[in-house]
C-alpha cells in the first residue's frame, strides 16, 4: 500500500505522555510512511513537546481548547475526524485503553469503516494479528477500507524511544464543544504504587483470600517489598475483596510485566487473557490443578497463607 501516513491519538495528562502512546507509536512506525501523533487538550504544550522528543515521530499536532480539557470521547472523536477529512491519513490508530476504545468506534463509525480492534502485530499495512476467543486463538485481519482505525494492545509492542526525536510542533484549531457531554467531576483513587498498565512488578490476589482484610494482610507486605503494583482477579473484584481498578483480565486490565505473582489465583481463561504475556509468572496455589500453573513459569503448590508470609519474611 502506498503513501501510507498514521496519525497516532496520544494519551496524556496535558503535562506528560502517558506509556501506553509509545507502544501505539511503535505499532505505527511498523506500517512504514509518515507517523503523526495528535496531543487534543488543554494547555498541553508539555505533552506536545513530549511527543516531538518521540522516536519516529515526524509530526505533531497539538490542538489545544476548553473542550479538549478532560479528554472526552465526544471532542477527542471529533478533533480526529476534523483532521482525518484535511490530513489524508491512511491508519488512525489508538491505545486499547479505557479513553482510546471510548473514542475510536465513534471515529470508526463516522468514517463508516469498520474498526481492528486490539492488535498485537502488524503483518502489513493491510493486515494485522489480534486475539479471539480470550487469547485462544489469533485473528489475521485484512481490511479493503480505505482508512484504517485501529486500537493497539499495548503490551504486544515494545515502546518507542522517548528520546531522540525532533519533529516539528504544528498548532491545530481545537474543535467547538458540540454541546453533546460535559465534565462534572473525576474520582481518583490515591495510590502511592506504579500504575497496574505500566508496573515491571505486579502482585495479584485472588478469591482464595476470603476477604479484603485478608488481602490487605498477606498480599500488601509482599507487593511492599517487591516494589509492585497490586491486582486482583475478577473473583476477588466482584466479592469485594479490591477495588475495581486493580482487575486483571479480559474484561479488566491487560498486563505484561516483568515479574508477575499470582496469589491464591485459580486461572480462568479470562485472567489469563490479562496476563499471559508477562516476562516471569509466579503461581501459589495450593490446587496442584489450578490453571494457572500451566501458565506460570515458576509454580509454588502450598497455602498462600503461609508461603507469602515466609516469602515476605527472606525477602
Amino acid at each position: 500500500m502506498s503513501n501510507i501516513k498514521s496519525l497516532v491519538v496520544a494519551e496524556h495528562d496535558n503535562a506528560s505522555l502517558k506509556g501506553a502512546t509509545l507502544n501505539t507509536i511503535s505499532a505505527a512506525a511498523q506500517l512504514g510512511g509518515e507517523v503523526h501523533v495528535l496531543v487534543a487538550g488543554l494547555n498541553a504544550a508539555g505533552a506536545a513537546q513530549a511527543a516531538a522528543q518521540v522516536a519516529g515521530v515526524a509530526q505533531v499536532l497539538h490542538a489545544d481548547g476548553e473542550s479538549l480539557a478532560h479528554g472526552l470521547a465526544e471532542a477527542v472523536s471529533a478533533q480526529v475526524l476534523a483532521l482525518a477529512a484535511s490530513g489524508g491519513y491512511s491508519h488512525i490508530l489508538f491505545p486499547a485503553t479505557a479513553s482510546g476504545k471510548n473514542a475510536s468506534p465513534r471515529v470508526a463509525a463516522k468514517l463508516d469503516v469498520a474498526q481492528i480492534s486490539d492488535i498485537t502485530k502488524v503483518v502489513s499495512a493491510d493486515t494485522f494479528e489480534r486475539p479471539i476467543y480470550a487469547g485462544n486463538a489469533i485473528a489475521t485481519v485484512q481490511s479493503a477500507d480505505a482508512v484504517k482505525v485501529i486500537t493497539v494492545r499495548t503490551t504486544g509492542f515494545d515502546p518507542a524511544a522517548a528520546s531522540g526525536g525532533s519533529a516539528a510542533v504544528t498548532s491545530v484549531a481545537a474543535v467547538a464543544d458540540a454541546g453533546k457531554s460535559a465534565f462534572v467531576r473525576s474520582e481518583i483513587a490515591k495510590n502511592d504504587r506504579p500504575e497496574l498498565t505500566a508496573a515491571k512488578i505486579i502482585v495479584s490476589g485472588g478469591r482464595a483470600l476470603g476477604s479484603s482484610e485478608k488481602f490487605t494482610e498477606v498480599i500488601t507486605p509482599l507487593a511492599d517489598k517487591l516494589g509492585a503494583a497490586m491486582g486482583a482477579s475478577r473473583a476477588a473484584v466482584d466479592a469485594g475483596y479490591a477495588p475495581n481498578d486493580w482487575q486483571v483480565g479480559q474484561t479488566g486490565k491487560i498486563v505484561a510485566p516483568s515479574l508477575y505473582v499470582a496469589c491464591g489465583i485459580s486461572g480462568a481463561i479470562q485472567h489469563l487473557a490479562g496476563m499471559k504475556d508477562s516476562k516471569v509468572i509466579v503461581a501459589i496455589n495450593k490446587d496442584p490443578e489450578a490453571p494457572i500453573f500451566s501458565v506460570a513459569d515458576y509454580g509454588l503448590e502450598a497455602d498462600l497463607f503461609v508461603a507469602v508470609p515466609e516469602l515476605v519474611a527472606s525477602l
